[in-house]
Parts: C-alpha cells; sequence; structure tokens
C-alpha cells in the first residue's frame, strides 16, 4: 500500500458506544503531577514563572514514573512486569506522549517482544494492548510501520496457535487489526491480516452457536471486528474480491448463541453493503434475499430464553441493520468531545471509531482533542489551541449541573403525571 494513499483511506471517515471512569483516574494517577503551589503563595509577579518551573517539574516526573515502568519490563519476576504494562496501558490511554515514545520505541518495542514470546496469558494479553497503543501513538509514519513489520509475525503467531491463553489471542487480534490499518504502508500486509483473522472468526466452531467453546466467542468477536476494520481501507480492486468470495462467510454467524457475535455479524454485513454502493457492486442475488429473511427475524426476535436486555439490543441494531440495506440510509450519531463534536454519518466510520473507542476506553475523548493521527482519521483538522479563558467558559461547575439535571427532571415528572392522571382528558 504506498504511503500516498495512507491519508485518503482515514476517510471511511464520518459508532456506537464507554469505559469507567475508574481507568481515566487511574491513568492520571500514573501520570500524577505534584501538588500546586503551597499556601503562602508567591506574588502575583512571580506566579507566572513558578507555574512554568512547577510544570516542568511535572512532566519530568511523569517521564521518570514511565522510565521505571519501561525499566520493569525487562524484571524477571512476571507480577512486575504485568503490573508495568497495566500501568503503561493506563499512561498510553490517557495521554499523548508520541515525542517521549519515538525516542524510546525500539527499547519498547524488544520489551513488548519478550513479554509476548516468553510471557503467558495475561502478560501476552497486556503486552498486545500496550503495542496497540504505542502503534496509535506514534502515528502512521516510517516508526509505526517498523515497529508493526518487526511485532506482526510474532502477533500473527500467538493469534493462531491453539495452545495460547484465549485472552492472549483475543488481544493480539484487536493488535494485528489495529496496528495493520494504522502503519501498514503494503497491500501485501493488508491482505495477510485480512487472510488470518477471517480464518479465525469464519473456522466452523464460529457459526455451531452452542456447540463452539464458550471462551472462543470473544475471540470470534475480537478476530470479526479487526477484519471489518481492514475493509474500510481496502482499495476497491480488494473489496470487489470480497464481495464476490467472502462476504458468504458472514451470514452463518447471524446463528451464534453469543448476541455480541450476532450484532457484529449483521454490523459487518452493513458494511459489506455500504462498500459494495461504493464500488458500484450488486449485491441483490437469492442469497441476499434469504439473508434479509434472517434480518427480519433477528430485529423482530422474542424468544424468552434470550435474556431481555439482549433481545432489546439486538432488535434495536438489526432494525437499523435491515433499514439500511433495504433503504440505504444510515442513522447517524453524534460524538462530543470537549468544545467540538463529529458525526458518525456511515458504517464504514461508525467501525473506525469503535474501533478506538474500545483499544483507549475512557482516553478517547482526550486523544480525539489532541492525537493527530485520530484527528487525521476522523478529518478533524489540527488540535484546537485554546487559552485559558476559552477553556474556563466552556466548563460548566458541578452544581450548574445539578440545576439543570433538577429541572429537567422536575419538567418530565409534571409531563408524565399529567399523562398519568385519570382526570386527563384521552381523546
Amino acid at each position: 500500500m504506498p504511503r500516498s494513499r495512507r491519508a485518503a483511506r482515514r476517510g471511511p471517515g464520518s459508532g456506537r458506544a464507554g469505559s469507567p471512569v475508574s481507568e481515566e483516574e487511574a491513568g492520571s494517577e500514573v501520570l500524577s503531577h505534584c501538588s500546586s503551589a503551597s499556601e503562602g503563595a508567591s506574588p502575583a509577579e512571580e506566579g507566572a514563572g513558578s507555574e512554568a518551573v512547577s510544570e516542568q517539574g511535572q512532566e519530568e516526573e511523569a517521564e521518570d514514573r514511565l522510565k521505571e515502568h519501561m525499566d520493569n519490563l525487562l524484571d524477571k519476576s512476571a507480577k512486575t512486569r504485568q503490573a508495568a504494562l497495566q500501568s503503561l496501558r493506563l499512561a498510553f490511554s490517557s495521554k499523548t506522549l508520541s515525542e517521549f515514545l519515538l525516542e524510546r520505541r525500539l527499547t519498547l518495542t524488544d520489551s513488548l517482544e519478550k513479554c509476548l514470546k516468553k510471557g503467558k496469558g495475561e502478560e501476552q494479553a497486556l503486552a498486545g494492548t500496550v503495542l496497540t497503543l504505542l502503534c496509535l501513538q506514534m502515528g502512521s509514519g516510517p516508526e509505526a510501520e517498523e515497529v508493526f513489520r518487526s511485532l506482526k509475525p510474532l502477533l500473527v503467531s500467538v493469534l493462531t496457535d491453539s495452545t495460547a491463553s484465549p485472552g492472549a489471542r483475543q488481544s493480539c487480534a484487536t493488535a494485528l487489526g489495529m496496528c495493520c490499518y494504522i502503519a501498514a504502508a503494503d497491500l501485501e500486509d493488508l491482505v495477510s491480516c485480512l487472510s488470518c483473522l477471517e480464518g479465525v472468526f469464519s473456522s466452523p466452531s464460529a457459526a455451531e452457536g452452542g456447540s463452539a467453546p464458550a471462551h472462543h466467542g470473544p475471540l470470534h468477536c475480537s478476530a470479526l471486528q479487526s477484519w471489518s476494520l481492514l475493509l474500510t481501507i481496502c482499495p476497491p480492486s480488494h473489496i470487489k474480491s470480497v464481495l464476490d468470495n467472502h462476504w458468504l462467510k458472514l451470514p452463518p454467524l447471524l446463528s451464534s448463541s453469543s448476541v455480541t457475535l450476532r450484532i457484529l455479524a449483521g454490523e459487518a454485513i452493513a458494511l459489506v453493503f455500504e462498500l459494495a454502493q461504493d464500488v458500484e457492486e450488486d449485491l441483490c442475488h437469492q442469497d441476499t434475499e434469504f439473508l434479509r429473511a434472517q434480518l427480519k427475524v433477528l430485529a423482530t426476535e422474542s424468544s424468552k430464553y434470550r435474556a431481555k436486555t439482549d433481545r432489546r439490543k439486538q432488535r434495536s441494531i438489526f432494525r437499523d441493520i435491515l433499514h439500511f440495506i433495504e433503504s440505504g440510509e444510515y442513522q447517524e450519531e453524534t460524538i462530543r468531545f470537549g468544545l467540538e463534536c463529529m458525526y458518525l454519518d456511515s458504517w464504514a466510520r461508525q467501525r473506525t471509531y469503535q474501533a478506538f473507542k474500545e483499544v483507549l476506553g475512557s482516553g478517547i475523548r482526550h486523544h480525539l482533542q489532541n492525537n493527530e493521527l485520530l484527528r487525521e482519521i476522523f478529518g478533524l483538522g489540527p488540535p484546537l489551541v485554546l487559552d485559558a479563558a476559552a477553556l474556563k467558559a466552556s466548563k460548566v461547575s458541578r452544581f450548574e449541573k445539578h440545576l439543570y439535571n433538577s429541572a429537567a427532571f422536575k419538567a418530565r415528572t409534571k409531563a408524565r403525571s399529567r399523562v398519568r392522571d385519570k382526570r386527563a382528558d384521552v381523546l
């Protein structure tokens, strides 16, 4: 894939989905700052200078802490290595550290390689996640490509190793898809990753519903999500190949016992139909008529043996999928972050946003505001530079939020009471 195509491929541009606040707090703790000026602050004319010194000290302390975590990746104790990986994961997902990591990428890559090779279970899973975040921090330049090329064979090895832990394989499936999306420069890398991921989710056990081992569900889901993500950057020639030979492997997954896998398969089918429109391919034949019948069943299913929340979620999403396939209309969503917002107006854009949200968790909003790679992918332009006054004006105090919520609650209660009141005129 030529480098000149990188910017264009981000455009699947214009999902659904949140991570607990505790992760954000933990990330802040990893990069915690020293407490600000003590009581008895310096005079006003010296305030700006002391603030700058304090900020510099905080950055140095945070960097020293990150260096310590990176050194701990080579510790003999598996517990220490896992703790270091967890701290790095939280730090990378909550802050933008591209300059710091570019200087240390080779050392960190070597350490992650050792964790993937010699570690077990949880350690391998964390190493795969940290690798994904490392690529995300570095962007789509040659440095990220170098990291991806060096660790791609290892990711494929763990992913396809049936003796590896399910968590490690799932993490490597996500890492393979995300790192390829961000850093792959050649079509050959893209095609080989697609093939590897397809081999995981289209294996016989994926379509056997309840007969498949329970721990295979999340692995198939991760592989399908990564495969769908990579479809959004495929050139038209390869999209036609997928439409001709591969997409019919998706409908059997609609019969899976896992509601998550059924929903992901439905969204992948909608994405395939969307891409078919883009390359002016027609998918209207006998197979698609049967598929529509399947989608209608899932959009109206009321089977009592499925959990009520699962049924509700499934019906909602499959109604959207069916509506799109029949009318070509996508239910647009708005994502707000800071003073900005972006629109998800296609299945490709939804799949891309969801992939980054799952990796970054609660840090997604920070990265949408400050990470140049994400801003390029979603067409947001350079990061906004806001002065202190603008930032202060944009923040709503907790008391103001409380007042607003109280007023909204009262208005809702009054409206419902009028409807419920037996004395209300019902025509």
